[in-house]
């Protein structure tokens, strides 16, 4: 059993940004706010960026990159991903984009996890960023494209890494099983699970984290606060739950976490970026911010010191897994400085 991660991962922080903000995720973001969110996630210790294609058809890039380049490119990690080629579509500029991001429709995502797919949008990706190389490339949301993704798919990673054009390849996806699937049967180094390793959702501890581990593939855990239920101090009214409303099931666990975190004088935000951390797979937390606010508060969020007393009860009332056996990292992703 191997109990540390690739050595070709690079190190990363505990904390990372994760860009599909910059990219108006939702919503739209002025420049100069998503700028400084990344200048406020810097100055919070934050070295690791996570960005894609798909964020904003290419915007989320152009703005991390242009917002990284003030900083020397030895002391940060990028991640981006491949498997949605974006297609120029003059014909559909003047609408917005249907894909949940508030920015013209000028491309068209088209899903291509072939050698020559996947090189022309790294060559894409990088001119956005504005660098010569990125650190990590994940493969993007292969859910439905298992047969291809783990083949010229990941084995065009694979070649890219072999040439010294990338350091590190993976997986994300919003599940845990494939993710196994890609582990057991593909040369990977890390993998991003988004909202499947969270306070309400477990799934990935079943079989991925252990599986991780005892293979040496880092895990960065995403989607920590299940797109909204998990933000607040409280569940809110209208809460969202992977970009849904929320079931009142859900709900009423999260409001059930959160009295305990009370007792404990710690917030539900607090636990949700901690709690991830403390399985040794994992070697960073992925989180979103639109601004330099969003970014200082992720920042002491994970900052905090959360009593293993709060851990003990979550799991006595069975909100949350006991973590006993997996609480001593054999790995972790570098501190904040």
């Amino acid at each position: 059993m191997r109990s540390r991660t690739s050595a070709r991962l690079p190190e990363l922080t505990k904390l990372g940004l994760g860009a599909a903000q910059l990219g108006n995720l939702a919503r739209r973001v002025g420049d100069a706010d998503a700028h400084e969110a990344v200048h406020a996630a810097w100055d919070s210790g934050v070295r690791y960026f996570d960005t894609a294609p798909h964020y904003g058809l290419g915007l989320s890039e152009q703005r991390l990159g242009a917002a990284l380049a003030h900083h020397p490119r030895d002391e940060f990690v990028v991640s981006t991903k491949v498997g949605r080629l974006l297609v120029p579509s003059p014909e559909t500029a003047h609408r917005e984009d249907d894909g949940g991001f508030a920015v013209p429709a000028a491309f068209r995502r088209t899903w291509d996890f072939s050698r020559d797919g996947i090189l022309r949008s790294l060559e894409g990706s990088l001119e956005r960023l504005g660098l010569d190389h990125v650190d990590i490339v994940y493969l993007h949301d292969p859910d439905d494209h298992w047969p291809e993704a783990s083949t010229t798919g990941i084995s065009t990673l694979i070649e890219l890494r072999e040439r010294g054009l990338v350091k590190a390849v993976g997986v994300g996806m919003n599940q845990a099983e494939m993710l196994t699937r890609f582990i057991r049967h593909c040369d990977v180094d890390i993998v991003m699970v988004a909202g499947r390793h969270t306070l309400l959702d477990h799934s990935a501890r079943e079989e991925l984290l252990p599986f991780a581990l005892e293979h040496g593939v880092g895990v960065v855990a995403a989607a920590v606060y299940n797109s909204g239920l998990l933000a607040a101090p409280r569940p809110p009214a209208g809460a969202t739950y992977d970009y849904l409303p929320a079931p009142r099931e859900l709900t009423d666990r999260a409001a059930a976490i959160a009295d305990v975190c009370e007792r404990h004088q710690v917030t539900l935000p607090q636990a949700a970026i901690a709690h991830p951390m403390r399985h040794p797979a994992v070697v960073s937390v992925v989180v979103g911010a639109r601004d330099a606010a969003q970014s200082r508060t992720n920042a002491d969020r994970l900052s905090a010191a959360i009593p293993d007393a709060l851990w003990n009860e979550l799991a006595a009332l069975g909100l949350v897994p006991d973590d006993a056996s997996t609480t001593a990292p054999s790995h972790t992703g570098r501190g904040r400085r």
